[in-house]
This record gives structure tokens, C-alpha cells and sequence, in this order.
């Protein structure tokens, strides 16, 4: 029986075309395997291998979506990161590699990238962080978020004070709301799952904002994680 990971929504909306910048010709495969299950039609994907082919693609045409590996035969990956990001800081891009250094991690993502998952993972798993990114998450990869968990827990902190203490303080309603968001969900959609107002869902949603100190979903995600308020 096969798995069907397609979107809710038809095809069309799923945000194209995208690129992917990847060297490897059988993670080409995969990938395209995995986004064509999602909805997309195989000429609204493009493949660059290398840093000069993707930029020589991007020069051509503007792309909604990239997907992009770290170790690229004539460069790092995290520099395109810093072009694309530089040039339109809305455009959504994640990192798909095998490299998972704290480093290489954090330099990613500060660079620009919205999302960091492990080549190593099966296609499913893959699958469903892509898909989740389509419709508004953050994915990372649950060994990525627990090093930059670590990572954070090594920041000395004053005496007799607490990591917990430094973070935001979120009610439960506002965690489990944050922690559907980090899903993918819509606020249309979490507000049908909790059997809450949309009106109600995104005042929680900016109330989590203001005390995050963020300004998009995504930053909401990433600084809930951080503290350990979501896994």
C-alpha cells in the first residue's frame, strides 16, 4: 500500500518553481521522488550541482522555494545560503545534508535557513518535513534541535539563577498551540483541532511573539526550541 504525502491543497499552490542544490546524482533521485509525491510537476523543479550552476540558475528566473546540501564540490552551501537570504530574506530555504557539526548547524541557520534535516533520515521522514515546511513550519531534524539544545545549555548562566528562569514564560495553551505550528498547521486549522475561534488561536500566537521576541512563525519555532519548550 503506498503512503500518499500530497498536500491537502492541489498542486498549483504548492509554492514553485524550486530548486534543489545538491551534487549527489541519487539524492537527486530521492528528491525528486519525494517532491513529486507532494504535488509538484517535474517541470516546476530544477537541480543545480554545484554553487555556479545554482547561481547561474537563480540569475535566470526566481525561484518560491530552495533546498540546498552543505558540502558542494566548489564551495560551502552556507555562503548561497547568505546570497539568497541577503537578497529576499522571505524566501524559504533548507538545509538537506549529511553534515550535522554545531558549527556547521548554527552558521546555517543563521546564514538564513528556515529548516536542517538529515540526509540520513528515510524518505518519509524527509517527506513530512518538507511538507511541513510547505505550509508554514520550521522543520529541524530532532538530532539537530537537541545539539542546539545542548549548545545552549552550555551558556553560563549567573549565579543562582536557572536556564528555565531566563526563558519566556508560556502558558500551556500557548505551548501547544506553538507546538502545532511547528507541525505545519494553520491557525484555520489549529483552531478546528482545539475547537477554538481563528480569532482566539492568533492572539495566543502574538501574545507567544511579543514574549519570544520574534516577528515570524518560523523565529517562533526556532527561539521555543531553543528554551526547551518544544522538542
Amino acid at each position: 500500500m503506498t503512503t500518499d504525502l500530497s498536500l491537502d491543497a492541489p498542486g498549483p499552490l504548492v509554492p514553485s518553481p524550486l530548486l534543489v542544490v545538491e551534487d549527489e546524482p541519487v539524492m537527486h533521485e530521492r528528491l525528486y521522488t519525494i517532491l513529486v509525491g507532494l504535488g509538484y510537476e517535474a517541470t516546476a523543479l530544477s537541480f543545480a550541482g554545484s554553487m555556479l550552476e545554482a547561481r547561474h540558475q537563480l540569475s535566470n528566473q526566481p525561484f518560491a522555494m530552495v533546498l540546498v546540501d552543505i558540502g558542494l564540490p566548489d564551495g560551502n552551501g552556507i555562503e548561497l545560503i547568505r546570497e539568497l537570504h541577503w537578497q529576499d530574506a522571505a524566501l524559504p530555504i533548507i538545509v538537506i545534508s549529511a553534515w550535522s557539526s554545531d558549527q556547521v548547524i548554527l552558521e546555517a541557520l543563521q546564514a538564513g535557513a528556515i529548516g536542517y534535516l538529515l540526509k540520513e533520515r528515510d524518505d518519509i521522514e524527509i517527506s513530512l518535513s518538507i511538507r511541513s515546511s510547505l505550509r508554514g513550519g520550521a522543520p529541524i531534524d530532532p538530532f539537530v534541535a537537541k545539539r542546539i539544545l545542548a549548545m545552549m545549555n552550555t551558556i553560563a548562566s549567573p549565579p543562582g539563577a536557572s536556564l528555565s528562569a531566563k526563558g519566556p514564560a508560556l502558558t500551556t495553551r500557548e505551548i501547544e498551540i506553538l507546538g502545532m505550528v511547528a507541525k505545519g498547521l494553520t491557525n484555520k486549522e489549529i483552531s478546528n483541532v482545539l475547537c477554538l475561534s481563528r480569532f482566539t488561536v492568533e492572539c495566543h500566537i502574538k501574545n507567544t511573539y511579543k514574549k519570544l521576541a520574534v516577528g515570524s512563525r518560523t523565529e517562533a519555532v526556532f527561539e521555543a526550541r531553543i528554551h526547551g519548550l518544544l522538542p
